[in-house]
């Protein structure tokens, strides 16, 4: 194994995770959260998810697939299934797993919201993981410089989801600090998956369609059966869905942004 260009990719999936906790820290100067905000903030997310999902996981899995070692065919059918698998994961989760075994309990707030909350927080750390995989992939390619570039990006990108996230448990009152240390810790599963990505790009190519889509598929499903209707729950639908368009524009922007455009 070439540990200079393993340790090098460690560099650029860790600081491209890290770029997720800096864009939590605008939760720190955040001191009200009424019910307005609260729909604001998700539908904010919401935007964040959606966007992230088409253009930063199914995209490139459906550029990827026809490249698969046992064609095209496989390659689509992975990324199909892929989507399926994500939405049903999340599904399954939200149908069996206790939350009280992933959610801490806050006095005068619903279980069923933080429910809710901490599927965004699982759906985004998913999609992180993809990711990271991906990063490692273009590290041990032939051109470190693509590895270099996917980080950029990825950092970029993660910036708003970090704030998506730390929003978000800010808004059924977690204590900010908690909010930043969670939404920091959902990037750093990129370092770890992009570790692995490093480590097995020999043969990661053939999977990587399929896990960018499950990644989408569980966003994608976070958003329609959760985000959406807890926005609207409260009566703020003209709010929550233009900060779910601010969300979208913005990730946008900086998509075309890294693009050159």
């Amino acid at each position: 194994m070439d540990w200079p260009l393993v340790l090098t990719g460690l560099a650029g999936s860790t600081a491209a995770g890290v770029a997720t906790g800096v864009g939590a820290l605008p939760v720190f100067f955040i001191r009200t959260l009424s019910d307005r905000v609260q729909s604001a903030f998700l539908g904010f997310a919401a935007g964040v998810m959606l966007t992230a999902a088409f253009r930063s996981l199914i995209s490139p899995a459906l550029e990827l697939a026809p490249q698969h070692p046992l064609g095209a065919t496989i390659g689509h059918a992975e990324v199909v299934l892929g989507l399926a698998l994500g939405a049903m994961a999340v599904q399954l989760v939200n149908r069996f797993a206790p939350h009280e075994h992933f959610v801490i309990r806050i006095e005068g707030v619903p279980a069923e919201s933080l429910q809710r909350i901490w599927l965004i927080v699982i759906a985004i750390a998913l999609h992180n993981i993809p990711e990271g995989l991906a990063l490692g992939v273009s590290f041990g390619g032939p051109d470190v410089a693509n590895g270099t570039s996917a980080a950029l990006g990825i950092g970029v990108q993660n910036l708003p989801e970090g704030l998506a996230v730390a929003a978000a448990l800010a808004s059924i009152n977690y204590p900010r600090k908690v909010a930043f240390a969670v939404a920091l810790l959902t990037g750093l599963l990129e370092p770890v998956s992009g570790f692995i990505g490093i480590a097995l790009v020999s043969w990661i190519d053939g999977l990587l369609p399929a896990a960018l889509a499950f990644a989408a598929g569980a966003m994608v499903w976070v958003v329609s059966a959760e985000i959406i209707p807890e926005t609207h729950a409260k009566g703020h639908q003209a709010v929550a869905t233009g900060s779910l368009m601010a969300g979208l524009i913005l990730m946008v922007v900086i998509d075309a942004w890294l693009a050159g455009g």
